[in-house]
């Protein structure tokens, strides 16, 4: 069976016609992917089972699913009601399987074991043994609520979704779900300084170069000699902004640039400011600027093409 619990092998142990996922190399050698799993059709069976891996499966419960019967290892646990909202822990260890017996909406983590040796690398701190967990029990988890609610427009419009937001959370998870669930601790502080001057020209460079997202956090950390977390922390600091905020700015800036130029239409405007359209760039740029383009544009003086 392959291993890597996400995407096509949600499809086939939970008997879906398909199972969109994000995936994301933010460690090295370490692939995390984000799945989303609904069925509005259950088929009354038990899931089936995925490859014995160490790595986890951290699961956001979009909506309830009342009453789990669920097993680890052949064992079933007591029964429980998985709330709206709530966090679930799952070992592929341990062989996780439960009854299909009602309609479920789920967002899926997979967190292999090198995701959390890098994030322990990365602090300084001794390695992760093993999460600790209620098998089938549900938590009221802040972080991944809130993390996995922001990625829930990826799946609806995927061609919206840049690496770099992409990288900012399952980073940002991987890190929650070693410190929260792992009790990781570091052993020395991390260094809270910014970049460097060159670091930081070149960053915004290579963020700048690739307005349409297609960077990843991975690659503008390597070419600042500095680990993706360190970086991402280090660029908040000199700049005030994550890097995934500082380019959607960055788009921004370029978009009412671009508008000033009475021949070109909003929608190459958008394609120009690295949006994936123009919905998305008006949905963007109205929520930053709190106008749409077209009134912006107006507002500028500025004939705007159709």
């Amino acid at each position: 069976m392959d291993r890597g619990a996400y995407g096509p092998a949600f499809e086939e142990r939970m008997r879906l016609e398909t199972a969109p996922y994000q995936l994301t190399r933010i460690f090295h050698r370490a692939d995390v992917a984000i799945t989303e799993v609904r069925s509005e059709r259950p088929d009354y069976n038990l899931s089936g089972s995925f490859a014995k891996e160490d790595a986890y499966l951290v699961a956001l419960q979009v909506v309830e699913y009342a009453d789990q019967h669920y097993w680890e290892n052949d064992r079933k646990t007591p029964v429980q009601t998985l709330r709206a909202g709530e966090t679930c822990l799952y070992d592929l260890k341990r062989d996780p399987r439960f009854l299909i017996d009602k309609p479920f909406h789920s967002l899926h983590f997979y967190i292999p074991r090198r995701a959390l040796d890098a994030i322990a690398e990365e602090a300084h701190a001794p390695k992760v043994d093993e999460l600790s967990y209620t098998p089938g029990g549900g938590v009221d988890d802040g972080v991944v609520r809130n993390l996995g609610m922001s990625m829930l427009s990826a799946f609806s419009c995927p061609a919206q979704v840049n690496k770099l937001f992409l990288d900012h959370v399952t980073l940002a998870l991987t890190a929650h779900v070693a410190q929260t669930y792992g009790g990781l601790r570091r052993v020395s502080a991390h260094k809270k300084g910014g970049l460097a001057a060159w670091q930081e020209k070149r960053a915004q460079e290579m963020l700048a170069a690739n307005l349409n997202g297609g960077v990843s956090l991975d690659e503008v950390a390597r070419q600042c000699g500095l680990s993706p977390g360190h970086f991402g922390r280090a660029f908040r600091k000199s700049t005030g902004l994550a890097p995934h905020q500082w380019l959607l700015h960055r788009r921004i800036q370029v978009s009412k640039m671009l508008m000033e130029d009475r021949r070109l239409t909003l929608t190459e405007i958008a394609l120009s400011s690295g949006f994936a359209d123009q919905s998305h760039f008006t949905r963007v740029f109205t929520k930053t600027v709190g106008v749409t383009p077209g009134a912006w544009r107006r507002s500028c003086g500025v004939e705007a093409g159709s």
